[in-house]
Parts: structure tokens; sequence; C-alpha cells
């Protein structure tokens, strides 16, 4: 099992769907969040993409240098960048990083974004080229490793002589991760991925998918990890955890609500489909409306594209659901709460010890901390007398 946490290149904030309580996203901020993920032992961070993010390439590299262990899954967008140039950057960010780069094929959703970066394929069809751009990015770096270069005709997408002359650390390539609820996104990922990340659906659900990807995998003689992303609020009881909840959406109003769900009914995205699915369940906003499966709270897709799901309750009952995901297949678990840096404090804090999870390392300071976490002077450090 392994632990992943966010970097909110998007915005960061108290409550969902408001101005009110935001909290403005720089270089500074998002190295906090990456500094609290890598020092409290989350194996990596997850940066999102598409135009209501900062770049996901820029700030991860920006991030290289504030962090030691931590990994980085950065998207890469087929059609915004050709598959050669893409291994090129994936090669440099992987020497420079000292092999911490994951890449995250990312085919979009969104019609209007789309369109807005001069891509105009159908559903099928970026697919289509997506897995052509994979085959050329993993043939190229791999091909890097013997200073080879790679030919390449398909549909979309062709190469002659493509190259890369400085190879990735981690070889053949820099693992690939990918995420989708349709059946071209299923044979994608069965063909050419090492990690299929689902949002946060119901365990039954989830299990179907893993079952169905990993059958088609089988056929080509592969086998594939599965990693699942999520939000996050937990709190020392449920019933605090649940306030919580309740507090995030507070400042939403139907107009806002039903503006955002215009927008996610226009995307050809199967997995926001899904999502949107999820809390139309119910009609109010309320825990019995949102709670779709035990402790696994739709509010955060009311208004939020993507994931959006939130594990919900008290830390025995938080990590035991993570359990119930890992029990059918799950290794990875990528989280995300609001705010993002005191979340990724209070997530790791509370629910690692119950999972057996994380990383603390000794500290050098010679001034130990009592038992109730405070320095206690006059037992641990004494002090000099000044008489």
């Amino acid at each position: 099992m392994s632990m992943f946490w966010f970097i909110p290149t998007h915005g960061d904030s108290r409550y969902l769907g408001t101005a009110e309580g935001a909290r403005h996203v720089d270089l500074d901020y998002m190295r906090q969040v990456a500094v609290a993920a890598d020092t409290l032992g989350y194996e990596g961070v997850l940066l999102p993409t598409g135009r209501s993010c900062e770049d996901p390439w820029v700030t991860a590299s920006s991030l290289i240098g504030a962090t030691r262990k931590l990994k980085f899954l950065v998207a890469l967008r087929p059609g915004l960048v050709t598959p050669t140039l893409a291994a090129r950057m994936a090669a440099t960010f992987d020497r420079l990083s000292g092999g911490r780069l994951l890449v995250n094929l990312v085919t979009g959703g969104d019609t209007a974004e789309l369109e807005g970066d001069g891509q105009f394929l159908s559903h099928s069809e970026r697919y289509e080229a997506s897995a052509e751009f994979i085959r050329i990015w993993r043939e190229v770096l791999a091909a890097s490793h013997a200073v080879q270069s790679v030919d390449f005709a398909g549909k979309h997408l062709r190469v002659k002589g493509a190259k890369v002359l400085y190879p990735s650390l981690q070889n053949p390539h820099p693992p690939v991760w990918f995420g989708g609820s349709s059946d071209a996104a299923h044979d994608l990922a069965a063909e050419q991925v090492d990690t299929y990340l689902t949002w946060g659906e119901p365990p039954a659900q989830v299990a179907e998918k893993i079952a169905d990807v990993r059958q088609r995998a089988a056929k080509h003689g592969r086998k594939i990890k599965f990693g699942i992303r999520l939000h996050v609020i937990v709190r020392e009881t449920e019933a605090q955890a649940w306030a919580a909840a309740d507090d995030l959406i507070s400042r939403l109003d139907d107009k806002t609500v039903a503006v955002a769900q215009q927008a996610f009914a226009k995307m050809d995205s199967e997995g926001q489909r899904r999502m949107v699915a999820l809390h139309k369940q119910g009609g109010a906003r309320t825990r019995e409306s949102l709670e779709i499966s035990p402790n696994l709270w739709a509010g955060v897709g009311l208004v939020r594209g993507g994931a959006g799901t939130a594990l919900v309750g008290d830390p025995d009952t938080v990590a035991q659901r993570i359990e119930e995901y890992k029990a059918i297949g799950i290794e990875t678990f990528i989280f995300s709460g609001y705010p993002h840096l005191e979340e990724a404090y209070r997530f790791a804090e509370l629910v690692f010890p119950k999972l057996g999870y994380g990383r603390r390392e000794a500290s050098n300071s010679p001034i130990l901390p009592g038992p109730f976490g405070e320095v206690v002077a006059n037992v641990y450090a004494p002090r000099v007398s000044q008489s």
C-alpha cells in the first residue's frame, strides 16, 4: 500500500464553490504542501492538469529541489506536445529529480477545453491517438538506453528516426499511470500502462473495473497495478467528520451547483458521467442523499469535476474503508482534502498509524519532546543557572 497527496495548482479553500475562505496558490504555498507531503511520508503527489490549473510540468519541476524522496505524478496530454518531445521532457525531469517521475496519461473529456487547445477528435479517436502517443513515448525512451531511434506510422501519429539522446534514470521509462472508465480506456490500460487509476466509486463498482481491466491485461500477457483517487475528511470522531463535510459545502447555493452540473453534462468523459450519477441518487444536500456507500460521500462532486467523492469518518473507520479497497486490489491511494496543507498533516497523523504506514525520520535536535508533544524544559533540557 502506498499513499499519495495532491498539489492544488487550481486553488485551495475551506469551502467549495465560493471565494470565501479561498487561499491564494503560489510557489510558496505549493512548496509548503510538497514539503509537508515529503516529510510526513507520502510516497508522492499528483499534480492536476487543465486550463484551470498551473502547468503541471513547470510546477513539478519547481518543487524538485524542495523535496527529497517525493515522487511526482505529472500529466501527459496527447495533442498538446509531440510524443518525442514529451519523452525528452520526461527523461530530463527523471534525471534531475533522481528518478522520481511518474507519468499520468490524460486523454481529456472537456470538449470546450479540448477545442480551445486545438483538439477536435471524437472520444474514440482521442483514445486511438492516445494509444499511439504513449506507444511512441515508451518505445523512444526504451530505445534511448541503447542509443537507438524509433520509426512509427499510425492512423494519427507518425515519427521517423525519433530519438532521445539522454535517457531517463528509470529503465526503460518512468512508470505510466492512466485512468478512464470506457471500454476504449480499459483496452488502452490493459495494453500499455503500469497502473490503472480509478476515481472513488463504491467498492463494488471499483471491483468490477479492476476485474475487467485485469482480464483484458491478461489477454496481452500483462499484469498491472491499481490505484484510486479520493478526497478525505477525517476527524477525531464520526460526528466531527460529518460536520466538517457539511461545512465544506455550506456556502453552496442551487445556482452554483446547477451551473457546475450543466458543465459536467457537456463532457464526453465516461468517468465524469459516473461521478455525476453518484450524487444524483438523492435530492437535498444531506448526508443521507450524498453518502453513496458507507463513509463514501459524493458532496465534492456537486461542483468539482473529476474525482468527486471523499472518505468521511474517524481514523479507525477511514482506515477500515481503505483496507476494504486494498482487499479488492487497490495498491495506491491518492488523497486530497481542503485546505490541502492542514489536511495532509491531519490525515497522516490520524490515519497513517492505523495502517502501519508512514516514514518519520529521527530528529537531530538535542531537545527532546515531552509526553504531550511539548518540551518539558526542566526535565529534558535543564536551564543553566544564572547565579
